[in-house]
């Protein structure tokens, strides 16, 4: 990814995280490739709780500073021209035309700057029983959580049951976007597909998932979780490709 601050490696795995205002060009060494965008009117944030006061993040954080890229091999391009920028404004995109090259800086400071995290670099945290999602919390914004699903070991009570509860999410609704692995408490799902389940409906394993869970002692799962604390409304596109029989799948 090329910005003005200088260019960010990534590759699979990795979150990007683009502060509003920062014009970016994305270029891949593949045409294969699965991309889950999180648009934000707040900026992405580590949470609150894995930081001291003084914003330095703490031993029991999922991960630290060392784990966050930052823009390396800046860039200046001293170029005139036509240079074609596409600006967002309230779900609108507007075509803008610079008479210069937006990568012409000579420099920068300051903490307003993209950067990449490896969803790899994230550590679980596990315990005896059952984890709540808060633990997998890995980024927040104004009104929403970002959560991070990685491969760990599962619950070592003796007694667990490894497959998560049945439970209502009553102050967000839950979107789950499934990148890779074997997802323990879903039978149907497959790489890329996302599920949305509303607040305050009732949901919990597939019939089957519970006894399947137990004696397993690890999960190679990786997906990615937003909460959203107020509701999501689905556009045309997404009822188009909507699994219509989805909801039938706790039937047994």
């Amino acid at each position: 990814m090329k910005t003005g601050y200088g260019n960010i490696k990534f590759a699979y795995g990795d979150y990007l995280i683009i502060p509003r205002g920062t014009i970016y060009q994305m270029e891949f060494d593949t045409p294969d490739n699965r991309l889950f965008i999180v648009e934000s009117f707040s900026p992405i944030r580590v949470p609150k709780r894995y930081t001291n006061q003084y914003g330095q993040l703490m031993e029991h954080s999922p991960y630290c500073e060392r784990d966050i890229k930052r823009p390396t091999d800046l860039e200046t391009h001293d170029e005139k021209g036509d240079f074609k920028i596409l600006i967002k404004k309230q779900g609108l995109i507007y075509p803008y035309i610079y008479g210069t090259h937006p990568f012409d800086f000579i420099g920068w400071d300051g903490f307003h700057y993209p950067w990449a995290f490896s969803i790899h670099d994230f550590e679980p945290i596990t315990g005896r029983l059952h984890q709540p999602p808060p633990v997998h919390q890995t980024f927040e914004g104004h009104n929403f959580v970002i959560c991070s699903f990685v491969p760990r070991k599962f619950d070592y009570h003796p007694l667990s049951i490894p497959a998560p509860y049945n439970h209502s999410n009553v102050d967000s609704d839950e979107l789950l976007y499934y990148v890779d692995g074997d997802f323990m408490s879903r039978k149907s799902v497959v790489k890329g597909q996302i599920t949305l389940h509303p607040g305050g409906i009732p949901h919990g394993p597939h019939p089957g998932s519970v006894e399947k869970s137990i004696g397993k002692e690890s999960t190679d799962e990786l997906a990615v979780m937003i909460d959203p604390f107020r509701p999501l409304m689905l556009t045309e596109d997404a009822i188009k490709i909507e699994d219509g029989n989805y909801y039938k799948s706790w039937a047994g």
